[in-house]
């Protein structure tokens, strides 16, 4: 009698996702997109402004990656480890999530200190008076910090999300993986003119075969 087949189990690896996992995904990537942008644009802009002092005062400003460079680099830190998420699956989502929470963090309290620095500011006054002395005069600061706060913020909601609901999302479909275990083809030994010249002693076609 024969045996009934064994039902085959559905690989759901590839299978669609419900529309809520591919919300949260498009979600994330707004997320990720928005705060990276946000972050980035703001340290390019003038976080202090100040004066040299003295008779031949001069005007003098300090943009937000003269002030810090860390924002910017937690930034493109966590977008491009957003963007790896689709490499990776189930303990590498969790990983990429707490990268990018972490990245995010890192640039909303880096930005939100660089708002009240002023050494920027007094660095430049110095090199224009020639006196390491010298601090900037009047120094005021603009809201390009809490910008670069804000899209920081974006960034470690963006890495949440992926913590939450990544094991959720889809991945590059397995049929893109690279083959395993196939065995090499052996390798055919070339005749030489000496093996020729035998097969035909013994009255073989050389050619046969070939």
């Amino acid at each position: 009698m024969n045996a009934l087949p064994e039902p085959r189990t559905a690989d759901t690896s590839d299978a669609p996702r419900p529309p809520r996992s591919r919300r949260s995904l498009a979600l994330m990537l707004l997320l990720t997109v928005a705060g990276a942008v946000l972050v980035l644009w703001a340290v390019g802009r003038t976080w202090a402004e100040g004066s040299s002092g003295g008779l031949g005062q001069a005007h003098l400003g300090a943009t937000g990656s003269e002030v810090s460079g860390l924002p910017g680099a937690l930034a493109l830190v966590g977008l491009a480890s957003a963007v790896a998420v689709f490499a990776v699956r189930r303990a590498g989502r969790l990983a990429v999530g707490a990268l990018v929470t972490l990245a995010g963090a890192g640039a909303a309290i880096a930005s939100a200190v660089g708002a009240a620095d002023t050494s920027a500011v007094d660095a430049k006054a110095a090199r224009s008076a020639a006196l390491t002395a010298v601090t900037a005069h009047h120094v005021t600061h603009t809201v390009w910090p809490w910008i670069a706060v804000a899209g920081g913020v974006l960034l470690c909601a963006a890495g949440l999300i992926t913590l939450a609901r990544g094991r959720d999302w889809p991945a590059m479909s397995s049929k893109y993986d690279a083959p395993a275990g196939r065995a090499a083809a052996p390798k055919r030994r070339e005749s030489t003119p000496s093996d020729l010249w035998n097969a035909l002693d013994r009255g073989e076609d050389p050619t046969a075969g070939r």
